[in-house]
């Protein structure tokens, strides 16, 4: 061309030479994996020990979950030079949140900043060891409209270069769309190093902190943490928490340790039988996969003889937390037989995944969820190694082959 087509300036431009060697891998330079401890132990619990320097991490969840929160708890613990660029909240409303959770230190700066270029002058032009932008969907590209994929990676691509350019941490947040992905182009989650995931309802007080994506580390460990008035705070004893309030004679509630990463956790199964009017009585299912359970109600009525077709079921793993593991078949089963008979099973843990035959197959980590039951002082032990049988699980727990007649069972 002669001339470059940005600046127009002639005799600007180089050649080199892009060819790639290969290089045998015994002949590769060691590098040191360097973290900085963040301060906030869940956090960091997550992460694998802190953050890496250099490395770009994305913080998802939905608006509302405490993602703004977090970061700036994070920002402040550190005790290090640290950027906070938010594209959402003034500074006024950043000073004013930060004097709440008690984040407002001197190696803290801030700046309400929603160009890419900017963002990236800051960057390069400070000594930061970590930097925060708050939020990816907020950061806009000259020429690219907003709220689009292609603002989305080009803005994080600049990012992301800059960081990796200066050797600064970077911490990105974004949303998370009502399928539950993170909101932007997928090749998001592949430009960055650690992908964190916050989860929890936004009307309770538990937050669980999950990677989905980690280069330096493992993506079994889980973070938990409360929401209060003065921010997020770690919770040591998660059980305790989970089942905190729990009426242990109210029938429809039963004990599941679940192992969710490294850390076995005691919730509680909620479960509510009701007459029902309608054709097709409603199934509703909270925090447990729907087919599964709809699967459990089917083994149920066929091998337990509970007629539960003109009664209306809900079920609910209480406190926000999601379980996906088979092994909460039983819990699940135990719960609806006793809402079904309005019988309190009392304190009681059970675990077991259940077949379409109704047997009852043995699930991983017996002993851990065992030990975690009997830490917080469960009374009684219902699980797959004793019993064969959904039905022999029910006889029991006193929950024996039952059949529901009107709004009672017989």
């Amino acid at each position: 061309m002669g001339f470059c087509p940005q600046c127009r300036s002639s005799g600007t431009m180089s050649e080199d030479d892009a060819t790639a060697t290969p290089t045998p891998m015994t002949r590769l330079q060691d590098l040191p994996e360097r973290r900085i401890t963040t301060g906030v132990a869940e956090f960091d619990r997550v992460l694998g020990g802190g953050v890496v320097v250099g490395s770009v991490a994305l913080l998802a969840g939905e608006p509302g979950v405490g993602k703004s929160t977090l970061v700036l708890g994070v920002a402040a613990g550190m005790g290090r030079s640290t950027l906070v660029v938010s594209g959402e909240e003034s500074l006024g409303q950043i000073k004013m949140r930060a004097g709440r959770i008690g984040a407002l230190v001197e190696t803290v700066s801030v700046a309400a900043a929603g160009d890419a270029e900017a963002v990236v002058a800051m960057i390069e032009a400070g000594d930061f060891d970590l930097a925060i932008i708050d939020s990816i969907q907020t950061v806009s590209v000259p020429g690219v409209a907003v709220g689009t994929p292609a603002q989305v990676r080009q803005a994080a691509s600049m990012l992301v270069a800059a960081a990796k350019g200066s050797g600064t941490a970077l911490l990105l947040t974004g949303h998370v769309t009502k399928e539950g992905s993170i909101a932007g182009p997928k090749l998001l989650e592949h430009m960055v190093d650690v992908v964190i995931t916050m989860e929890g309802d936004p009307h309770r007080g538990l937050r669980f902190l999950r990677c989905a994506k980690n280069r330096y580390g493992t993506v079994d460990e889980v973070g938990i943490f409360e929401m209060t008035a003065t921010g997020l705070v770690p919770v040591p004893d998660a059980s305790a928490s989970l089942i905190g309030g729990r009426d242990p004679q109210a029938p429809g509630s039963v004990l599941f340790p679940t192992i969710d990463g490294l850390r076995s956790l005691v919730v509680e199964i909620q479960s509510l039988v009701v007459p029902s009017s309608q054709a097709q009585p409603r199934r509703s299912v909270k925090g447990l996969p729907a087919a599964r359970v709809h699967q459990i109600l089917a083994v149920l009525e066929r091998h337990a003889g509970l007629d539960l077709g003109r009664f209306e079921v809900y079920v609910s793993a209480i406190g926000g937390l999601r379980i996906n593991e088979p092994a909460a078949d039983l819990a699940v089963a135990l719960a609806v037989a006793s809402a079904a008979s309005g019988v309190a099973i009392s304190d009681v843990a059970a675990w077991g995944e259940v077949g379409l035959t109704g047997e009852l197959r043995a699930v991983p980590h017996g002993s851990r969820r065992r030990i975690e039951a009997e830490r917080i002082g469960v009374g009684g032990v219902i699980d797959c190694s004793a019993h064969g049988h959904v039905l022999d699980a029910l006889v029991e727990s006193g929950l024996a082959a039952v059949t529901l007649r009107g709004d009672r069972v017989a």
